[in-house]
């Protein structure tokens, strides 16, 4: 898993163009629970800024945390001049300023569970938010979605991440959730989904799977491979389900 989660900075100009940003609803949800004035927020593994810059246009302050070099080079020039960059990894962050709100846009999986929450919690102010969210870009099409998961088979069984805590997808309450409930540092966990469909093309679509976690632990070779034969099946343009699933919770 740590060489998964630092695998992204070869990939960075390609997931800065093909992987989809945030809505202006996720802000405003964030926005309604929090229920007092968010002005400080710290992220977590902020990758190329795509949440980053969801919070700071609207006057956050933020800090944007991010352990690989590449990546926060594209964040930089894409996100405005006063948001604060640190290059540390999660765990590596010296708890002592606390934030009106912490979050995590699709990069908490990639955080060491042992002593998370309350490293966490030691960043938040009492009060305070903690938000995770994201969730996977799919091919809205059953059709389509069999006929990708039949060509990528021989590569790859799947491209997406089991919840870390082991939680069925059937299950109402999602990861990181399950583990928020059983927390002894937050309260008032709530679970949202964002509804969101894009449409893309089939090259587009294949250039955001090239920035897929998955796929980078294969060798070039078999990875290139892989693509061409999921380009293959894929429709002029693709239709996207890309909901984003939304963790809140409260410091106590």
């Amino acid at each position: 898993m740590p060489e998964r989660a630092l695998s992204f900075g070869t990939v960075a100009e390609a997931y800065e163009r093909y992987r989809p940003g945030y809505p202006e609803e996720l802000f405003e949800l964030v926005a309604e629970y929090a229920g007092r004035p968010v002005r400080t927020a710290l992220e977590i593994g902020a990758g190329t800024g795509k949440a980053t810059r969801l919070f700071a246009v609207r006057g956050l302050a933020v800090t944007a945390t991010e352990p690989d070099a590449a990546m926060l080079a594209e964040l930089r020039r894409h996100v405005p001049a006063e948001v604060r960059t640190v290059r540390s990894a999660f765990e590596e962050l010296e708890p002592g300023e606390r934030y009106d709100l912490v979050y995590a846009a699709a990069s908490l999986h990639w955080t060491r569970p042992d002593g998370r929450w309350e490293l966490i919690a030691r960043l938040v102010e009492p009060g305070g938010v903690f938000a995770s969210f994201g969730g996977p870009v799919r091919p809205a099409d059953p059709a389509v979605a069999e006929a990708v998961r039949a060509a990528r088979a021989p590569f790859l069984e799947s491209d997406e991440l089991p919840a870390p805590d082991g939680t069925p997808l059937a299950q109402e309450l999602q990861w990181p959730g399950t583990e928020l409930r059983r927390s002894e540092w937050f309260a008032d966990v709530r679970q949202a989904v964002i509804a969101q469909r894009l449409t893309m093309s089939s090259e587009d679509y294949v250039g955001l799977l090239s920035t897929v976690s998955a796929y980078l632990m294969l060798a070039d070779a078999v990875r290139e491979q892989a693509f061409r034969r999921i380009l293959a099946v894929l429709p002029e343009r693709v239709e996207l389900d890309a909901d984003i699933t939304a963790h809140l919770a409260r410091r106590r």
